[in-house]
């Protein structure tokens, strides 16, 4: 009986695509009716050094990833190295066929080796080797009998803001991988993810869109800010969405500007919020100060990392709630919200906003690296609690800032 619950993770190289590899790839699952749950792994550097993208996929709903993998898409010889140990027994292996593969390694834990020429195929019916990732994609649904028609779907989406051709390249290059996938391994592989046709239509989102959603359905019309990872993305879904429904964004050239325009903002009588991280932060504890000797209701959205100083951007942590209790001169009254969920990001987007004019006080929001960038499935359906703002169930249903899956 095929097995219907697995987890992929793409590996490879930093600039080699595997974060929009695997989030293309979430995003298919998704709309072919499956709840996924996606998390990246990379390195605060532009290109180099690895990365990985892991996609957990099942038919009930997920809330977290699982260290087991099912089937690896290896890019390169160090995704091979590193993580062919992780595949489980009965699982699969699938990269290039110049990669060396301990084969003897991998028969002995009954892991099936699927080696394609993704290369080839990517030059052959593309015109370029960069598509590579997508012929690993199409192999990968191949052999799991996905319906190349709903990748087919997330392929145009993705690639149309480049040009038709791109799209049209792409598309070949996945097919071309689907069928050798099904040529060369018909029934070797013991997972099968069919497409789930009575599935609701569902959006993949991060914590980070969703809290910028809610944000946005609470009334908030100005977002200052320096670019902070883990907490940038709420500053590019503002600027990518922003003009729409009349919000101002600012780039700012500092975390002490940012703050500072926030509370010149709110004090006007805006909904005003900044997004930064720990080491932002602490540049913003005068201003914080300010807001809160002044009763003005500012939100604040700290995404930690791990300190101390300027800290390790891409690695997770949850060691600030201490310094933002205390954080800034004196003592006042301030609000914290620390979600938990995705669905708990767009709650506290809101609340805080909410809590903060209620009470005319500052309100952070605490998040970490970990729920801003991991992707879930979620039902466009979901119940809303009341006093987020008007228009709120539209807005959601058109799923700005999120992929809609379907």
């Amino acid at each position: 009986m095929a097995r219907k619950e697995m987890t992929f993770k793409i590996g490879g190289e930093a600039g080699q695509g595997v974060e929009s590899t695997g989030a293309g790839f979430a995003k298919a699952l998704a709309r072919g009716g499956w709840h996924i749950f996606g998390m990246q792994d990379y390195y605060s550097r532009i290109r180099g050094g690895h990365n990985f993208y892991q996609i957990r996929v099942s038919e009930k709903p997920i809330y977290s990833h699982v260290e087991p993998v099912d089937l690896l898409l290896a890019l390169t010889q160090e995704a091979v190295d590193r993580h062919c140990d992780e595949v489980v027994t009965g699982g699969g292996v699938i990269c290039e066929e110049c990669l060396e593969v301990d084969c003897r390694a991998l028969d002995e834990r009954d892991v099936h080796y699927f080696p394609a020429p993704l290369t080839d195929i990517a030059q052959e019916h593309g015109g370029s080797e960069v598509m590579r990732n997508t012929a690993a994609l199409g192999v990968a649904a191949g052999l799991i009998a996905f319906p190349f028609e709903v990748m087919a779907s997330v392929i145009e989406d993705n690639f149309k803001k480049k040009s038709a051709e791109a799209v049209k390249a792409n598309l070949r290059v996945g097919e071309a991988a689907y069928r050798f996938a099904q040529d060369t391994y018909p029934g070797e592989f013991d997972y099968e993810l069919p497409r789930i046709d009575d599935a609701p239509t569902r959006m993949v989102m991060n914590g980070n869109e969703a809290l910028a959603l809610g944000a946005l359905l609470g009334g908030c019309k100005f977002v200052a800010g320096y670019p902070m990872t883990p907490a940038t993305s709420v500053l590019q879904w503002m600027a990518a969405h922003g003009e729409r429904y009349g919000v101002v964004i600012k780039h700012t050239e500092d975390e002490i500007a940012a703050i500072l325009m926030v509370i010149g903002a709110a004090h006007m009588g805006v909904r005003a919020m900044a997004p930064t991280s720990g080491g932002g932060f602490s540049l913003m504890t005068e201003g914080l100060g300010l807001a809160g000797i002044t009763e003005t209701p500012i939100v604040l959205f700290e995404a930690q990392r791990p300190g101390p100083a300027t800290g390790l951007a891409t690695r997770t942590e949850q060691g600030d709630l201490l310094f933002v209790l205390h954080a800034s001169q004196g003592e006042f009254p301030r609000i914290i919200l620390s979600p938990g969920s995705v669905e708990e990001c767009f709650e506290a987007g809101w609340r805080a906003f909410n809590l903060a004019e209620k009470y005319q006080c500052p309100a952070i929001i605490l998040s970490d690296n970990f729920l801003a960038n991991s992707v879930r499935s979620i039902d466009t359906n979901f119940q809303l609690r009341p006093g987020c703002g008007g228009g709120t169930r539209e807005i959601v249903q058109e799923g700005y800032g999120a992929h809609v899956a379907g």
